[in-house]
């Protein structure tokens, strides 16, 4: 039997227990939608395994040099930012079990999506070290440093700012992850890179889905929640060593930037629910929406300035002929 929604307004606020509970049935429904369109996949066939050989130290291979990898720099840079991220699992899957909880559909949802990701990070390291793509010591010493930090979500203090953020955070993944194989020079990457983001767009569509149903229930909670995530978004890298200056070189190569997380990830999201159009609003949930309006608008303008200076330096690159 399916439960109506009910919705609220005003001061009448939902508490974390709540909402789990009341969206329990939606996240059944998701992720048997999810089970259903999800196709299992095997890491080991999108590692080039024969151009594998040893490397340097007790097996007393070959060291690693920036020769013999097949992708760009850029591409490098990203690849490293990426796997790091996939590596932090153990604590993202701390925090959305400690979030959701372990039982029912919420649980059998958590520790499916972590075992899906479980794979991103296995496939990639295994391409980036069969490949010679990366250093491979200097890829364990960034892994063991941002390992050692733990991660702390900035939306652990609220459900459904949580669920907010990981409908833009699975879309923003999915984007990086296809435009560093677009950018990588090697079709192997590529490919392995497209088969990762179909996975991150089954996840985006989940959270994306659930989110919906949170506007239904509580729209003004819920556009507040949008409000902080947009205005205060950050990938979960964050902590990577030199994440700053990788992520400008990101940027500026066109793997993730302003425009792309303006275009691609935030107003996909947001047109799909159609949050500046959501009438009946309460005054928080109102000015939140106005607020929101104010800020995308303030971020295109952002992102077009970068254009500008991103065009202007790739200029001069290519004037020095580099």
């Amino acid at each position: 039997m399916t439960t109506a929604i009910t919705r609220r307004t005003g001061k009448a606020a939902w508490s974390d227990s709540q909402l789990l509970h009341a969206l329990e049935e939606v996240v059944e429904t998701e992720l048997n939608r999810h089970l259903r369109v999800a196709k299992e996949w095997m890491p080991h066939e999108y590692v080039p395994w024969s151009d594998g050989r040893n490397f340097d130290g007790v097996m007393g291979g070959e060291a690693w040099a920036p020769d013999q990898s097949k992708v760009s720099s850029v591409g490098r840079v990203a690849l490293v930012v990426n796997l790091l991220t996939e590596d932090n699992l153990p604590s993202y899957h701390h925090e959305i079990a400690t979030l959701f909880g372990r039982d029912g559909a919420w649980g059998t949802w958590v520790h499916r999506w972590t075992a899906e990701e479980g794979r991103h990070g296995i496939v990639m390291r295994d391409y980036l070290l069969t490949s010679r793509a990366v250093d491979p010591v200097e890829l364990e010493r960034f892994r063991m440093s941002h390992m050692s930090e733990g991660f702390q979500s900035d939306n652990a203090h609220s459900m459904l700012h949580s669920i907010a953020y990981v409908a833009f955070q699975e879309l923003a993944t999915r984007i990086s992850h296809r435009n560093t194989g677009h950018h990588s020079g090697d079709p192997v990457c590529d490919r392995m890179l497209a088969r990762i983001a179909t996975d991150e767009n089954l996840h985006m569509v989940f959270y994306r889905n659930l989110l919906s149903a949170a506007f239904e229930m509580a729209p003004d909670q819920t556009m507040c929640a949008v409000r902080d995530v947009v205005v205060a978004f950050r990938m979960p890298g964050h902590g990577i060593p030199g994440f700053e200056r990788a992520a400008a070189q990101m940027a500026i190569g066109g793997i993730y930037n302003l425009r792309i997380h303006h275009d691609d990830v935030l107003q996909p999201v947001l047109r799909y629910l159609k949050v500046l159009e959501i009438s009946g609003l309460g005054p928080d949930g109102l000015a939140a929406q106005e607020e929101l309006g104010m800020y995308m608008g303030g971020l295109d303008e952002q992102a077009t300035r970068f254009d500008e200076r991103r065009e202007a330096l790739l200029a001069r690159r290519a004037a020095r002929g580099r």
